[in-house]
């Protein structure tokens, strides 16, 4: 078949004109970037799950640019993984800080390009925050809520006395500290003793040595509270090493899967979920209301919150 150079002209044209309406769409269409902590923390690699599924079913809508750090406490890598995602112009960051006042000035810096911040997971220093005159809204569950949720099942099984330790996250975090107190808030009220508080770095290693020591210490300790299921793996190993399993409860906060099999035989007495599947998808979904909105980083509500539910063996 032959065509006319006419014909032939045409036809490149619309040709370059749609790949021009493409181009032009895709140039449109924000990118956002999701900043978490560890990537060997189960929690974390649900989260990106469940944004990757988020961002497949509504591809048209945006570009999502995914990534963590490799250690809880790596915050220097992740200032630098936020400074990236500035250099690769994203419209939105949605960040889970390793460190609640360290990420605030780069944040900060983000922000004045005209970058929208949201905070997950971890929430962001107040005081940080002011000083930079910066507002960034929190979605997420409440942290402090959901530890007395788990310490108040704890502590229908124990006595008053009773003696138990606490294996608290990265203890400069506001979500590790905010758990601590909701433990504390559930033993206080209970009457038992809390005798040591102690960082496990969000980690399953660190966990397990930090629960080792507090059994060593104290042999006459009856439950041991984590701070999140990954320390709960380990301590529950330090458990079964000092010979103390079904003595000692345990008792932990995410609802990793790693941790069901714990609750139903009795190892893992109970734990809260918040859900992390759905916490990144609430931060990308105000993120693209904003940028859809055209509103500024301070015109954005100041928190959203977000469930967290108790599950014990009996939870369906």
């Amino acid at each position: 078949m032959r065509f006319s150079r006419r014909t032939l002209t045409a036809a490149l044209a619309l040709a370059a004109v749609a790949g021009f309406s493409h181009n032009a769409a895709a140039a449109d269409k924000p990118k956002v970037a999701l900043v978490m902590k560890s990537l060997a923390n189960e929690f974390f690699r649900t989260m990106e799950d469940g944004a990757k599924a988020h961002q497949k079913a509504h591809a048209s809508e945006y570009t999502l640019l995914a990534n963590g750090i490799k250690d809880e406490t790596d915050t220097a890598a992740q200032i630098k993984m936020v400074e990236q995602m500035v250099a690769q112009r994203v419209n939105a960051i949605v960040i889970a800080p390793a460190d609640s006042k360290a990420l605030v000035p780069t944040l900060k810096a983000a922000a004045d390009k005209g970058v929208l911040v949201i905070n997950i997971d971890n929430k962001l220093d107040a005081d940080a925050l002011k000083s930079k005159e910066l507002s960034v809204p929190f979605v997420g569950p409440d942290n402090r809520a959901g530890a007395k949720l788990v310490g108040d099942f704890l502590g229908k099984q124990l006595k008053s006395g009773d003696k138990v330790a606490i294996v608290e996250g990265v203890s400069t975090t506001f979500n590790a500290q905010q758990r601590t107190l909701g433990f504390q808030d559930a033993m206080k009220a209970a009457g038992i003793n809390v005798v040591s508080v102690q960082s496990g770095q969000w980690e399953i290693d660190k966990g397990n040595t930090v629960a080792a020591g507090m059994l060593r210490e104290n042999p006459d300790l009856k439950a041991i509270l984590a701070g999140n299921d990954s320390m709960a793996l380990g301590v529950v190993a330090a458990v079964k090493a000092s010979g103390r399993t079904g003595k000692v409860d345990v008792v932990g906060y995410d609802n990793i899967a790693a941790i069901k099999p714990m609750l139903k035989d009795g190892r893992v007495l109970a734990t809260a979920d918040q859900f992390a599947a759905k916490q990144a998808v609430f931060g990308i979904e105000i993120a693209l209301k904003a940028l859809a909105e055209k509103k500024k980083q301070n015109d954005m509500p100041t928190e959203v919150k977000t469930d967290v539910v108790l599950v014990t063996k009996n939870t369906k």
